[in-house]
């Protein structure tokens, strides 16, 4: 019993903030003109959320991060249309009520599992650099890094969307519904507004200098100078007006035509920061299907997105070798179980910062860096009792040089994730993101463009030595979106993932721990307390039971920060039937039927 009341106590202070999210949202969930209130449904499953309970279905799910979003999804599942079907109703309107997190202006990954063929693939919708781009993008003058918004804010940073194209080939491909209905919630609620949530509005407050630095980005979140505020109705007709352009026209209606040239248009004459982006850039886009990377754990294989995201190689890193330690016997309480997850996060970051990137562009050891034999023998690094000092990337098994330098970018949390089981038995995980809150901060034709260009390393080379994950034309930025589906015996057991930037790895590897190892349901999985180690300082969740570890993990030698580690976790657990769960940090809810 003494597990069971560890973790009621530690989710006491993310269930009351969850409490306090859905009495915020209830209330002005009901928008004008054509928008419904939320449903009985979506209200019950937000005080599931508040009390910790996870969401039970027998047939379909969605679980992510705004109840309107979920609630469009569920309807098009409801009507028998495929987990690709829902995707699209879901991110059409996430772009619309959580434009800071995603939308049509950036990009994204999709974990699939296909369940006529029994079968796992990925799909790339990253944001490609311009073929106008050079590798010093981000330098100043005398070839030093910009300071970080001083590169984003503007059209430098913004690289050719990805989201339209993914959510197109994935329709393609999986979709049975027909496309141009799957935009008609969005649609309803951008031309007939929509109740600003407390977490838009408390965002805008904090970004209303930036956002004030282009005028069709301040009329619209700063109307007559004001950030918008809770409980505001806002409408978005020239979102609805492109919507309805890619419900006729598809995908091309955002990479050819007008809407693109004045995409480009935006970027090439953004005051102040101008970027390169070019109409061929847009017309030559692909999303790309890639085999997916799993590392075994636990007797299941985790599975996920890889290069160009560092995601599936970084959890699997961190998840093979806690493989041959006790992790269930030490319990979520042990300061021991956590140093041995940080320090193993620590030298998975090693090796991504050395040797992951956009694999079109640069050899990288995949199959290496989570073979067992590699992962055995880096996990053989933790078997004392105290912190590692320096860590150091590996050898992995690889047949070309690894001869790379240690990369210095910067990823900001600014993301979202959908998990989408459908009654066909298909399981979508995707990850969709524009970087930084607001992205570029620039707007056009109703949504924002990203700033995923500045994932790049803004240094090229260390010491004459290259880093990977430089920029170069058409090339992708490495990411550390993880979007994951977890298998057992063939047959997919749970869809998990996150935003937070490059803790996004963190989050979603202890959140599986917790799951596989500690036996929590997906509610108690995603709300357990963040404790995550990156580069050697421990960030330990404040206002949560993590803190208490701080004085275990010090005496082991590690340095140790209690600050706020807001992810935003959505999760799906299946087997005799589904189970959902929805990060208590965040809006979201996850609902079926």
């Amino acid at each position: 019993m003494r597990f069971c009341l560890t973790v009621a106590f530690s989710l006491i202070s993310t269930a009351a903030l969850a409490q306090q999210t859905a009495d915020a949202v209830q209330p002005e969930a009901t928008t004008s003109g054509t928008a419904q209130a939320l449903s009985e449904a979506a209200q019950a499953a937000m005080a599931a959320k508040a009390d910790g309970r996870p969401v039970e279905a027998a047939n379909y799910m969605v679980a992510a991060a705004n109840p309107l979003a979920v609630e469009a999804g569920v309807a098009v599942l409801a009507e028998g249309g495929t987990a690709a079907d829902a995707l699209v109703a879901v991110q059409t309107v996430l772009g619309l009520v959580e434009p800071q997190s995603s939308g049509l202006g950036g990009g994204a990954f999709l974990v699939w599992y296909d369940a006529a063929t029994q079968t796992l693939t990925t799909m790339d919708g990253r944001e490609t650099a311009p073929l106008a781009a050079t590798p010093r993008l981000f330098q100043d003058d005398n070839g030093e890094p910009m300071g970080f918004f001083d590169a984003v804010v503007g059209g430098r940073s913004v690289g050719t969307p990805g989201t339209p194209a993914l959510l197109e080939a994935a329709h393609k491909r999986w979709g049975t519904q027909p496309w141009a209905g799957l935009f008609d919630a969005a649609i309803d609620l951008a031309d007939g507004g929509f109740s600003v949530s407390p977490r838009l509005a408390g965002l805008v407050e904090r970004d209303a200098e930036r956002l004030s630095t282009f005028e069709a980005t301040a009329s619209y979140f700063l109307p007559g100078g004001t950030p918008l505020q809770v409980g505001d109705t806002l409408v978005n007709p020239d979102y609805a007006k492109t919507l309805r352009a890619m419900a006729v026209s598809g995908a091309d209606a955002i990479y050819t035509g007008q809407i693109a040239e004045d995409i480009v248009a935006t970027v090439q004459n953004a005051p102040g920061n101008p970027g390169v982006l070019s109409t061929l850039d847009l017309a030559i886009y692909e999303a790309k299907e890639r085999p997916a990377v799993c590392a075994t754990y636990r007797a299941h294989d985790v599975c996920g997105m890889g290069p160009p995201s560092s995601g599936a190689l970084t959890v699997g890193q961190i998840l093979g070798m806690m493989d041959s330690y006790d992790l269930a016997a030490l319990g979520p309480d042990s300061a021991e179980a956590w140093r041995l997850i940080g320090d193993a996060s620590r030298l998975a970051f090693a090796d991504r910062g050395r040797f992951m990137a956009d694999s079109d562009y640069v050899p990288m050891p995949t199959a290496g860096l989570v073979d067992q034999a590699y992962l055995a023998e880096r996990a053989a690094l933790l078997s004392g009792d105290a912190a590692l000092g320096e860590v150091e990337p590996g050898s992995p098994a690889f047949d070309h040089a690894l001869h790379w330098a240690d990369d210095d970018s910067i990823e900001l949390p600014s993301t979202s994730h959908i998990s989408i089981v459908d009654s066909h038995g298909n399981v979508a995980s995707m990850t969709t993101t524009i970087e930084n809150a607001f992205g570029s901060r620039l707007m056009v034709h109703g949504f924002l463009l990203n700033n995923e260009l500045t994932d790049f390393s803004f240094r090229t080379q260390r010491d004459g030595v290259p880093i990977a994950n430089a920029l170069a034309p058409g090339k992708r930025p490495r990411s550390s979106m993880s979007p994951t589906i977890v298998m057992k015996d063939g047959a997919p057991v749970l869809a998990i993932g996150s935003p937070g930037g490059s803790r996004i790895i963190g989050y979603t590897a202890k959140s599986i721990i917790a799951y596989l190892d500690w036996g929590m349901d997906v509610q108690q999985a995603v709300s357990l307390p963040h404790a995550v180690n990156r580069f050697g300082t421990y960030d330990l969740e404040e206002g949560t039971s993590a803190t208490d570890l701080g004085p275990a993990l010090e005496g082991m030698g590690f340095e140790v920060n209690v600050r706020g580690l807001n992810s935003g976790l959505h999760a799906i657990a299946i087997g005799d039937g589904l189970q959902g769960g929805a990060d208590p940090r965040r809006e979201g809810i996850a609902l079926g039927d």
